[in-house]
């Protein structure tokens, strides 16, 4: 007897679906408004390969998406993974995020003892 999902399972799951539904609603637009080729790298894309052509919100904000297609740009994997990594450096990194054990060895402990031999 399979367990029944929570209330918090549900509800992630209602936000999953209509995140996807949005997304191909604005993806199809875009396919539709815009040759398939990258924005920024220029690569071209047909039937075979067109899983890799994605939609770029310009103003990263995903719930902008005017019927004209004006906060759009169609990106290839790479690039559009490359524009967001530039956002997030231009941003900052919270130092929590980077988990880099402190410094302990001090190359000048000794200095003043290797100075008199």
């Amino acid at each position: 007897m399979a367990k029944e999902p929570s209330k918090l399972d549900k509800m992630i799951l209602e936000t999953r679906q209509k995140a996807e539904k949005r997304a191909k609603g604005y993806r199809e637009q875009a396919l539709k408004l815009f040759p398939w080729i990258c924005g920024r790298c220029a690569r071209t894309f047909d039937h075979k390969n067109l899983q890799l052509l994605e939609v770029h919100h310009k103003n990263n904000n995903h719930d902008d998406n005017p019927s004209d297609g004006s906060n759009w740009e169609l990106l290839c994997t790479y690039c559009h993974e490359n524009e967001h990594s530039k956002i997030k450096d231009s941003m900052g990194r919270n130092d929590s995020e980077i988990a880099t054990a402190a410094a302990t060895h001090n190359p000048f402990a000794d200095l003043k003892k290797m100075m008199k031999k």
